[in-house]
Parts: structure tokens; sequence; C-alpha cells
């Protein structure tokens, strides 16, 4: 049967991709920044998973305030780059699952999660980012994907709570299907930032350090962080961070921190990385 072998939580910052699209990666600002992505690659390279799942938010690229999913699922056969206002970033084509994806709409659904399914849609920096930090820039990405969009902009998003919760819903999809895969399930967006107004620019290194000691050690007290405090302590796009529940929830209770990169800034951004293995057997 398909396994959850390893969780990996992310940053999604746009400036990310453009330095890595412009060849900017090596200079002085970049450097230290993509130097810490480097054991994440080295670590997916050797684990080789055979499907990826990417939880993360649109930025109005693929949808609008004229249509708000909550929860979303991807089962495309193939995920074009979104035109972001520049050009689309060059990058590959994101290739999808669509026996698994399906799979998990028919089980997240029956499971009482309200899933839209999208057969068609273009993915944005939420989730090609992502892919640049622990793939590097390959010819092609080194497996399919499986895009699942949550709503982190139009208020209300779901709570860390009940991203958890859908977590645990798709630990036990996965269980479920027949095939022989070992899959890897990203959470992505965050860490602590915003954007606008008066706090712009606003970087909670202590918020961010403890969320990130969670994950490891008590992600069900993170679960309990309101959308208040998230604005409080993480700024107005801090609340990205709900989506690495999903990520956690998927995982072992008992789960090995392999790594993780913490780097401030990353643009008006503190960005982050956790890798997080199973210690069940893969």
């Amino acid at each position: 049967m398909a396994r959850i072998v390893a969780g990996i939580a992310t940053s999604h910052v746009p400036a990310i991709g453009v330095a890595m699209d412009k060849g900017t990666s090596s200079n002085p600002y970049w450097q230290p920044l993509f130097e810490g992505y480097k054991p994440a690659q080295k670590w997916l390279a050797e684990l080789a998973p055979d499907v990826a799942i990417i939880v993360y938010n649109d930025h109005a690229s693929a949808f609008s305030l004229a249509l708000i999913p909550t929860f979303l699922i991807g089962v495309a056969a193939k995920f074009p780059i979104a035109d972001e206002g520049f050009g689309p970033r060059p990058v590959p084509a994101v290739i999808g699952h669509p026996e698994l994806a399906w799979h998990l709409a028919e089980s997240l659904i029956l499971d009482e999660f309200d899933m839209t399914i999208a057969n068609e849609m273009p993915v944005d920096h939420g989730l090609t980012v992502p892919l640049t930090v622990t793939c590097g820039a390959p010819a092609a990405w080194p497996f399919p994907v499986i895009p699942l969009c949550v709503n982190v902009v139009q208020y209300p998003p779901p709570t860390g709570a009940r991203c958890y919760k859908l977590g645990q819903a798709i630990r036990r999809a996965i269980d479920a299907f027949d095939e022989d895969l070992r899959v890897v399930i990203y959470g992505t967006g965050g860490m602590s930032h915003q954007l606008q107004g008066e706090r712009a620019g606003l970087i909670n290194r202590q918020f961010d350090t403890a969320f990130l000691d969670g994950l490891t050690k008590d992600p069900v007290a993170l679960t309990k962080i309101t959308h208040t405090e998230y604005m409080r302590e993480a700024g107005s796009e801090g609340v990205e961070m709900v989506m690495w529940h999903v990520m956690r929830g998927a995982l072992d209770d008992q789960v090995t921190e392999v790594y993780r990169h913490y780097h401030v800034p990353a643009s008006n951004t503190a960005a982050g990385l956790i890798l997080l293995e199973n210690r069940s057997p893969a």
C-alpha cells in the first residue's frame, strides 16, 4: 500500500524563485539562504519519493475573489506554470498523479471534507518555489505532484485544527491506496511576515522558532493558535502557517526532525524550512 514517509514545511517567498531564475542566488544577500537549502536537496534526492502532495495557497493566479475554495485538490495530469504578471517562471511544468489524486478526492469527501476538485489550473510560486527550494533547477521535477490549495487570503481561512484534521484524513486515504508508493507531503507558506500597513516587514523570530519546535514536539498544541494570534504574532500573512498543520497531521504522532533552516531576511519575510521523517518503517 502507499505510505507517507516524510513531511516538509517551507516558506514560499516569491523573491526566492526570482533569485534562482535570474541567477542571483549566490550573491551576498541570497547566498546564506540558498546555502541552507543544500542539505534539504541532498536529503530529498536520497529519499527519492514516488509522489509529493504540496499544500499551498494560490495568489490570484488560478482563482480570484469570484471563486474562493477553502480546500481544493488538483486531479489533472499536468499543471502549467502561472503567469503572475511578469511571465511564467522558467521552470518545468508540474506533472500530476491523477490516480492518487482522484483517490484522495473521493476519500476526503467521503470523510466529510468538502473538497473542490480542479481538473485544470495553473500553479504559481506558492507551489513552484517549494519545489525549487527542495529540488533545485532540474530539467524536469523528480516526482509527480498533487496540488492541494488552501484559502489563506480571504477571511475566514480554515483553522489550524481543521487543517491538522485534514492532514489526518489524507493519511488515512494514503494508507488505503493499493499501489506501493512512497509519498512526501509539503506544507508551505509563512513564516512571520506582513506586506502592508504600519507593521510591514514584521519578523517575529521567537514565534517562528517556537512554531518549528512545536511541529516536532507538540503539534496538537500548535493547532490551538487562533487567527487573531497569528495576526498579532506573525503578521497579516503569517496565517499561511496553518498549511503546515496539514503536513504535520499526515505524519506519525512521533517524528524525527532531520533538519531545519531559518533565515532573515528573505525579501521582507522570515524564511523557514523543516524536514520531518516518520519513525515507522518506510
